[in-house]
């Protein structure tokens, strides 16, 4: 895949570009894997908004993802590499040897026509998942799960992966995307390789459009707003705010620690992300 540009013919232009996906196809989803996805817009059941900046966007129709992979010991064909607006990584549509169909996140270099299988001991090829207990030292795998069964919650979105850097006991040591290390059950799924469309953090929206067709609304900056809007707004000129960027309700915001030290998932993180 590549990113393409535009010629400067409009304002929008000049700064817009889009990812050409050499490999995805233009064909429908498969019917059978894909559901509604009805848009609240930000709203909850009464009807009032809790998540701001949010409404309107193009229709769109969720695909149905196996996370879990739980389909073991049946090979599987990579029928389709195709386009997903819910989500920043392409997905594969696979056909497995007892004609089910599923779509998966698709991996780096996954090509059309490959074979990938889930199973308990798998040799070392892009697509294939199994236990972390039974990958090798120094591995990239995403669609990493948390506990056992529940399906993949981790490494899932554009060119992320982890890395397995460890054994503890039952415990694999996993540096994640963000440079946290942390332990995971050995007996967790995880699908090897790196996902796939690395390139989308090179897209450039280009224009406010753009934006509104993905469901994202207008933001105002607190600073902009008066002393009766927001905490951060009013004084002379161009303020800048003058303390801790906090929400309209004062909460802090932008790099606040917000973690429960009292997790009870605190004691299998190693360190703390380093970006």
């Amino acid at each position: 895949m590549a990113v393409k540009r535009f010629k400067p013919t409009t304002p929008a232009q000049r700064y817009k570009n889009v990812i050409k996906t050499l490999e995805s196809t233009k064909n429908e989803p498969l019917r059978s894997l894909i559901a509604p996805y009805k848009e609240k817009a930000g709203r909850n059941n009464s009807g009032s908004i809790t998540v701001r900046r949010r409404g309107g966007g193009h229709k769109r129709r969720y695909r149905i993802i196996d996370f879990k992979r739980d389909k073991k010991d049946i090979p599987a064909k990579v029928e389709k590499i195709e386009y997903d607006p819910n989500r920043t990584a392409n997905i594969a549509r696979l056909c497995y040897a007892d004609g089910e169909r599923r779509y998966i996140i698709a991996p780096d270099a996954l090509k059309v026509g490959s074979t990938v299988t889930a199973s308990e001991k798998v040799e070392l090829e892009i697509g294939n998942a199994a236990p972390l207990g039974s990958i090798p030292m120094g591995t990239n795998v995403h669609n990493i799960e948390l506990h056992p069964g529940k399906g993949a919650q981790m490494a899932r979105s554009a060119g992320t992966f982890g890395t397995i850097s460890g054994k503890d006991g039952e415990y694999i040591v996993i540096k994640m995307p963000s440079g946290e290390v942390r332990k995971i059950h050995g007996k967790c799924m995880a699908t090897i390789g790196i996902v796939s469309n690395g390139e989308h953090e090179l897209l450039s929206i280009g224009k406010a459009g753009r934006s509104r067709w993905m469901g994202k609304r207008p933001k105002v900056r607190g600073v902009a707003m008066n002393p009766v809007d927001h905490p951060l707004g009013g004084g002379e000129g161009k303020s800048s705010g003058g303390r801790h960027p906090v929400s309209p309700w004062g909460k802090p915001t932008k790099g606040k620690k917000t973690r429960n030290k009292k997790k009870n998932s605190e004691k299998f993180i190693i360190s703390r992300k380093t970006k």
